[in-house]
Protein backbone atom coordinates (compact mmCIF):
# COMPACT_ATOMS: atom_id res chain seq x y z
CA UNK A 1 0.00 0.00 0.00
CA UNK A 2 2.76 2.39 0.83
CA UNK A 3 4.42 1.99 -2.66
CA UNK A 4 0.91 2.75 -4.52
CA UNK A 5 0.70 5.64 -2.18
CA UNK A 6 4.43 6.97 -3.44
CA UNK A 7 3.57 6.44 -6.88
CA UNK A 8 -0.18 8.36 -6.71
CA UNK A 9 2.22 10.81 -5.02
CA UNK A 10 4.50 11.26 -7.98
CA UNK A 11 1.68 11.47 -10.35
CA UNK A 12 -0.17 13.87 -9.21
CA UNK A 13 3.49 15.97 -8.48
CA UNK A 14 4.13 15.27 -11.86
CA UNK A 15 0.56 16.18 -13.22
CA UNK A 16 0.65 19.61 -11.01
CA UNK A 17 3.74 20.68 -12.28
CA UNK A 18 4.15 23.62 -14.64
CA UNK A 19 5.41 22.90 -18.05
CA UNK A 20 8.19 24.51 -18.67
CA UNK A 21 7.80 27.84 -20.73
CA UNK A 22 9.69 27.71 -24.24
CA UNK A 23 12.48 29.51 -24.90
CA UNK A 24 11.97 33.59 -26.28
CA UNK A 25 13.06 34.09 -29.55
CA UNK A 26 14.25 37.18 -31.63
CA UNK A 27 13.75 38.60 -35.09
CA UNK A 28 12.81 38.46 -37.77
CA UNK A 29 12.70 42.07 -37.64
CA UNK A 30 14.69 43.46 -34.95
CA UNK A 31 17.46 40.94 -34.88
CA UNK A 32 19.23 41.52 -31.48
CA UNK A 33 16.15 42.69 -29.44
CA UNK A 34 12.69 42.11 -28.79
CA UNK A 35 12.46 38.55 -27.61
CA UNK A 36 8.98 36.91 -28.13
CA UNK A 37 7.10 33.37 -27.51
CA UNK A 38 5.09 31.39 -29.63
CA UNK A 39 1.10 31.50 -29.19
CA UNK A 40 -1.02 28.91 -30.59
CA UNK A 41 -1.90 28.96 -34.45
CA UNK A 42 -5.08 30.64 -34.74
CA UNK A 43 -4.58 32.95 -31.51
CA UNK A 44 -6.51 36.44 -31.74
CA UNK A 45 -3.84 39.08 -33.89
CA UNK A 46 -3.97 41.99 -36.37
CA UNK A 47 -5.87 41.86 -39.66
CA UNK A 48 -3.22 40.70 -42.33
CA UNK A 49 -5.18 42.30 -44.71
CA UNK A 50 -5.03 45.86 -42.87
CA UNK A 51 -2.48 48.84 -42.71
CA UNK A 52 -1.48 49.71 -38.82
CA UNK A 53 -0.10 52.69 -37.48
CA UNK A 54 1.26 52.70 -33.75
CA UNK A 55 2.52 54.73 -31.56
CA UNK A 56 3.89 53.80 -28.20
CA UNK A 57 4.59 56.91 -25.57
CA UNK A 58 7.60 56.07 -23.00
CA UNK A 59 8.38 58.33 -20.43
CA UNK A 60 10.17 56.77 -18.06
CA UNK A 61 13.26 55.27 -18.06
CA UNK A 62 15.14 51.90 -16.53
CA UNK A 63 17.21 53.66 -12.83
CA UNK A 64 20.23 51.79 -14.05
CA UNK A 65 21.58 53.91 -17.00
CA UNK A 66 23.54 50.43 -18.10
CA UNK A 67 20.37 49.12 -18.68
CA UNK A 68 18.40 48.97 -22.37
CA UNK A 69 15.29 50.53 -21.79
CA UNK A 70 12.39 47.57 -21.68
CA UNK A 71 9.70 49.93 -22.77
CA UNK A 72 11.69 50.86 -25.97
CA UNK A 73 12.38 47.26 -26.48
CA UNK A 74 8.84 46.60 -26.57
CA UNK A 75 8.24 48.31 -30.15
CA UNK A 76 10.93 45.25 -30.82
CA UNK A 77 8.74 43.02 -29.39
CA UNK A 78 5.68 44.33 -31.77
CA UNK A 79 7.73 44.09 -34.33
CA UNK A 80 8.71 40.81 -34.09
CA UNK A 81 5.82 38.56 -32.31
CA UNK A 82 3.31 40.36 -35.12
CA UNK A 83 6.11 39.06 -37.92
CA UNK A 84 6.32 35.98 -36.63
CA UNK A 85 2.68 35.53 -37.09
CA UNK A 86 1.81 36.60 -40.36
CA UNK A 87 1.64 40.21 -39.97
CA UNK A 88 4.14 41.96 -42.81
CA UNK A 89 5.86 44.60 -42.05
CA UNK A 90 4.71 47.06 -44.20
CA UNK A 91 1.58 47.08 -42.53
CA UNK A 92 3.12 48.46 -39.70
CA UNK A 93 3.78 52.00 -39.52
CA UNK A 94 5.44 52.50 -35.59
CA UNK A 95 6.13 55.42 -33.76
CA UNK A 96 7.71 56.02 -30.66
CA UNK A 97 7.76 58.86 -28.25
CA UNK A 98 10.11 59.36 -25.58
CA UNK A 99 9.84 62.39 -22.55
CA UNK A 100 11.24 61.99 -18.85
CA UNK A 101 13.59 59.65 -18.04
CA UNK A 102 13.46 57.60 -20.67
CA UNK A 103 14.15 60.41 -22.89
CA UNK A 104 18.43 59.96 -21.78
CA UNK A 105 17.66 56.90 -24.51
CA UNK A 106 18.40 59.34 -27.67
CA UNK A 107 21.84 60.53 -25.84
CA UNK A 108 24.74 59.89 -28.01
CA UNK A 109 27.62 57.45 -26.52
CA UNK A 110 29.78 60.43 -26.15
CA UNK A 111 27.07 62.29 -24.38
CA UNK A 112 25.35 59.39 -22.72
CA UNK A 113 28.60 58.36 -21.02
CA UNK A 114 29.52 61.95 -20.10
CA UNK A 115 26.26 62.12 -18.16
CA UNK A 116 25.89 58.66 -16.63
CA UNK A 117 29.89 57.16 -16.75
CA UNK A 118 28.86 54.27 -19.27
CA UNK A 119 28.00 54.13 -23.29
CA UNK A 120 24.27 54.66 -24.18
CA UNK A 121 23.27 50.94 -24.02
CA UNK A 122 20.06 51.96 -25.81
CA UNK A 123 21.92 53.17 -28.85
CA UNK A 124 22.09 49.57 -30.83
CA UNK A 125 18.26 49.19 -30.77
CA UNK A 126 16.94 52.51 -31.23
CA UNK A 127 19.84 51.90 -34.47
CA UNK A 128 18.00 48.69 -35.50
CA UNK A 129 14.60 49.92 -34.98
CA UNK A 130 15.22 52.90 -37.10
CA UNK A 131 16.35 50.48 -39.72
CA UNK A 132 13.29 49.45 -39.70
CA UNK A 133 11.11 52.27 -39.85
CA UNK A 134 10.68 53.33 -36.78
CA UNK A 135 10.07 57.28 -36.50
CA UNK A 136 11.75 57.99 -32.74
CA UNK A 137 10.05 61.50 -31.21
CA UNK A 138 11.85 63.31 -28.82
CA UNK A 139 10.03 65.86 -26.41
CA UNK A 140 11.38 69.14 -27.05
CA UNK A 141 10.36 70.36 -23.18
CA UNK A 142 12.13 67.56 -21.86
CA UNK A 143 15.19 67.89 -23.79
CA UNK A 144 14.83 71.83 -23.01
CA UNK A 145 14.53 70.94 -18.96
CA UNK A 146 17.30 68.15 -19.36
CA UNK A 147 19.75 70.53 -20.97
CA UNK A 148 19.85 67.68 -24.43
CA UNK A 149 21.20 69.63 -27.17
CA UNK A 150 20.85 69.00 -31.02
CA UNK A 151 24.17 67.96 -31.61
CA UNK A 152 23.91 65.45 -28.45
CA UNK A 153 20.92 63.13 -30.18
CA UNK A 154 21.10 59.72 -32.02
CA UNK A 155 20.54 61.13 -36.06
CA UNK A 156 17.27 58.87 -36.17
CA UNK A 157 16.07 61.22 -33.52
CA UNK A 158 13.48 63.82 -34.74
CA UNK A 159 12.94 66.90 -32.10
CA UNK A 160 9.45 67.62 -31.82
CA UNK A 161 7.74 71.19 -29.54
CA UNK A 162 6.74 68.43 -27.21
CA UNK A 163 5.61 64.71 -26.20
CA UNK A 164 2.07 65.75 -26.34
CA UNK A 165 2.35 67.29 -29.47
CA UNK A 166 3.68 64.33 -31.67
CA UNK A 167 0.59 62.39 -30.13
CA UNK A 168 -2.51 65.10 -30.65
CA UNK A 169 -0.97 65.18 -34.17
CA UNK A 170 -0.10 61.69 -34.84
CA UNK A 171 -3.41 60.59 -33.78
CA UNK A 172 -4.79 63.06 -35.95
CA UNK A 173 -2.92 61.53 -39.27
CA UNK A 174 -5.10 57.55 -37.75
CA UNK A 175 -1.85 56.32 -35.53
CA UNK A 176 -3.24 54.30 -32.73
CA UNK A 177 -1.60 54.88 -29.24
CA UNK A 178 -0.72 51.53 -27.11
CA UNK A 179 -1.86 52.53 -23.58
CA UNK A 180 -0.23 50.29 -21.08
Amino acid sequence: MHSLKKVLFLVLAAIATPVMAADAERGPVIQAYGPVYSVPQGSFNLDPDQDYKVIMDIGKGPEDPAAVDRGIESVARFLNMHARNGISSDKLEFALVLHGSAARAVLTDAAYKERFGTPNSNKPLLEELGQAGVAVYLCGQTAAYRGFEAEQLLPQVTMAVSAMTVHVRLQQEGYRPILF
